[in-house]
């Protein structure tokens, strides 16, 4: 067994007490084998000084997208997709996708995340560029079939299916896969009903967007009668080990649909408040027994990928929504961004305990906006940034250390996505 010593910190445990220790980690199993006191290890990484947390989980991105960050600002959802984004989507080319995908991955190594949730397309690429990158992620291909004719529609779908397949396992185990249909409103019925059953039969969960805006609640009630979650689950697409984006303008009886389904809500706060989408009913769906997660959404509609800030607008807009200064505590979006995503996710992680997957990022809490410091768990909901982390380890494998990152060439990543997003500005 090679070991791994995180030694001098304090620990966030998984009841969200924090106390002094070490933690020991197997970098062969990639497992975390004790957490006490004067640990040794075959190397050693310095948290002196710092909080030792769980690696954050992104819940929802689209990873690539970080070669859009800034590119069409301030306009609704609606009109900013067709009017802008996927205009300039059609003009990315699969090593464009490799490109943005390295940037965002670098962007998150550098503030502590070790896993995502990620839909897109030239889904291989995002695939090599987690591999490189060493962290966990669950791939898959999002599917889009409005103004497509029927051919291009299942061609569509089939591509999600065979990416589900295809990528299960990759990298070592690290990516897992799901059946991704982009929402209820821009995958026709004919499709879902048709393809929800072959991912069933392929073992594979499904993630897609879900009541967003009113305008993806509006239609379905007009046409199918009912609300946009009773749809989906006439449709299979409410199981436990489902999860979805966003979940803005949901009723009481949807989400007492996901709490009797156990399927995750992915919460992305700053994307619904910068498209003006809405507030997310995220206390009343914690109450409600809800596994709420955080996510950023793509850097397009953020505009970074620092889950740190999205859990501190988790928190503020939790209680602008409830109307009370008591939701959406601390402690609750701290859980939400570990644990809370992992398990609507369904990747391993958010948890610092014996025998868990040895996924760790480090806070260094000597700065003035982290101090003086009277409750850590605060401060991780409500000051903390991403650059505040020192060290970010994944599987047991040190991927960034003294913020260095040690698996991707920062200058060259910064550069290609600079040059690669100039071009395809232009050609869109």
């Amino acid at each position: 067994m090679t070991t791994l010593a995180i030694i001098g910190g304090q620990v966030l445990l998984p009841d969200l007490t924090v106390e002094r220790a070490d933690l020991l980690v197997d970098r062969d199993a990639g497992e975390i084998v004790e957490i006490g006191s004067d640990l040794e290890g075959d190397a050693h990484l310095d948290a002196s000084g710092g909080l030792v947390i769980p690696g954050l989980v992104n819940g929802h991105c689209h990873v690539a997208m970080s070669l859009l960050r800034g590119y069409a600002d301030d306009k609704p959802l609606d009109a900013w997709l067709r009017e802008d984004i996927w205009p300039a989507e059609g003009a990315l080319t699969a090593e464009d996708v490799r490109a943005g995908a390295e940037l965002g991955l670098l962007e998150m190594i550098e503030a502590g995340t070790t896993a995502f949730a990620d839909m897109y397309f030239e889904v291989g690429e995002i695939v090599e560029a987690v591999e490189t990158a060493g962290v966990r992620a669950r791939l898959g291909h999002g599917i889009v079939t409005v103004g497509k004719d029927d051919a291009a529609a299942r061609a569509d779908a089939e591509e999600s299916l065979a990416v589900a397949r295809e990528f299960a396992g990759a990298a070592d185990g690290r990516i897992s896969t799901a059946f991704m249909p982009h929402s209820l409103t821009t995958v026709g019925t004919e499709y879902l009903e048709e393809f929800v059953p072959k991912a069933r039969d392929a073992g594979v969960p499904i993630h897609y967007h879900a009541n967003e805006t009113d305008e993806e609640v509006a239609p379905i009630v007009a046409e199918e009668g009912v609300r946009p979650l009773a749809y989906a689950a006439e449709r299979g697409m409410l199981e436990p080990e489902d999860f979805l984006a966003h979940a803005v303008h949901v009723d009481r009886e949807e989400i007492d649909l996901l709490a009797e389904a156990g399927t995750g809500v992915i919460h992305c706060p700053a994307s619904n408040m910068k498209l003006a989408s809405g507030m997310a009913p995220v206390e009343e769906m914690r109450e409600a027994g809800v596994t709420v997660g955080i996510g950023t959404d793509g850097a397009a509609s953020n505009n970074d990928l620092d889950p740190f800030g999205e859990a501190r607008d988790a928190a503020m807009v939790g209680k602008l929504a409830s109307g009370d200064a008591s939701a959406v505590p601390a402690d609750a979006v701290v859980g939400m961004a570990t644990a809370g995503s992992a398990d609507a996710v369904g990747i391993e992680g958010g948890r610092l305990e014996e025998g868990a997957p040895a996924d760790i990022a480090v806070v260094d809490l000597d700065s003035a906006h982290l101090t003086p410091r009277h409750d850590l768990v605060s401060h991780l909901a409500y000051a903390v940034r991403g650059s505040d982390v020192r060290h970010t380890v994944c599987g047991g494998e040190v991927l960034m250390r003294d913020r260095e990152v040690l698996t991707l060439d920062s200058e060259g990543v910064r550069e290609r996505a600079q040059k690669r997003a100039e071009a395809v500005a232009e050609r869109a």
